[in-house]
């Protein structure tokens, strides 16, 4: 081999220079002291829940809540007092409170059935028109009869007091018609004169006026009711028929099938109420 021919080795070693030039490290940059420190988690929950957002839609919706809040508050309290007043109430007080309740649900649920029945029969009727005509005749009848502008029979009693003493005053011919309607009577006259809730009975001498008409013993009255229950109203003790006989009266009832209480008054044409449909 020449001796011109260079090894590998020497040949790399010459293409190297003999100092590699340092690298200059780059100076190390300061910590920004304006920069902000980062935050943990708490600190940005807080930071995000204070100060509160509140937007109008959710102001309306807190008022609203409010006041639902506050009704049911008050409804609470007033279910709680009047649970309080029954809780102190006694035994017959409360026996007297349901037998209320009993009555009055039993009579509105009476009015339903009447009604319910109304209400189909003009449903099913052909004519409705000549039905509710029907039906409006049959309520004037029935209003006529208990204003005393109607004649109306029925069965009912007849009682019959004999006053020879003249000791019969205004006062307890009154309470036999108190005793009567609280018994039933639908209808009732006294010897010829119709006696509706307007009727007033004052002593007049030895005789008694109704409504302004003289009437004398002997005093008959003819009602329209239940037999079964107007006779046992007034022989009740300590009732009518004891009291009159007291004073010396004689009393005379009588049950019928059928009794007519013919006697009218006129219509009285009021001054100053009107129908609230005109």
């Amino acid at each position: 081999m020449s001796n011109q021919e260079e090894q590998p080795e020497n040949r790399l070693r010459k293409e190297l220079p003999d100092e590699v030039p340092a690298v200059a490290a780059e100076p190390e940059q300061a910590p920004d002291e304006s920069a902000e420190p980062q935050l943990t988690g708490r600190q940005r929950l807080v930071k995000g829940l204070w100060p509160p957002r509140v937007t109008r839609a959710q102001l309306i919706v807190a008022v609203l809540l409010f006041g639902l809040g506050f009704g049911l508050a008050v409804q609470v309290a007033s279910n709680s007092d009047s649970d309080s007043a029954l809780r102190g109430a006694r035994q017959e007080d409360l026996v007297r409170i349901l037998d209320e309740l009993d009555d009055r649900t039993q009579r509105l649920e009476d009015e339903k059935q009447g009604l319910e029945k109304q209400r189909q029969e003009l449903q099913s009727s052909s004519d409705q028109a000549a039905e509710a005509r029907r039906q409006t005749a049959e309520k004037e009848r029935q209003l006529g009869i208990l204003a005393g502008t109607v004649a109306a029979q029925g069965p009912g009693i007849t009682m019959t007091i004999e006053d020879t003493k003249g000791t019969v005053k205004a006062d307890m011919l009154l309470d036999a018609i108190q005793e009567l309607r609280a018994a039933g009577a639908e209808a009732i006259q006294v010897n010829g004169v119709r006696v509706v809730a307007s009727s007033y009975f004052t002593d007049s001498g030895k005789s008694v006026s109704v409504d302004g008409n003289k009437i004398n013993a002997p005093y008959r009255f003819k009602v329209i009711g239940k037999p079964q229950d107007l006779e046992p109203a007034l022989n009740i003790p300590g009732g009518v028929v004891q009291t009159l006989e007291k004073e010396q009266a004689t009393v005379g009832v009588e049950r019928s099938s059928k009794i007519v209480v013919d006697a009218l008054r006129q219509a009285k044409q009021p001054d100053y109420a009107r129908s609230s449909s005109q």
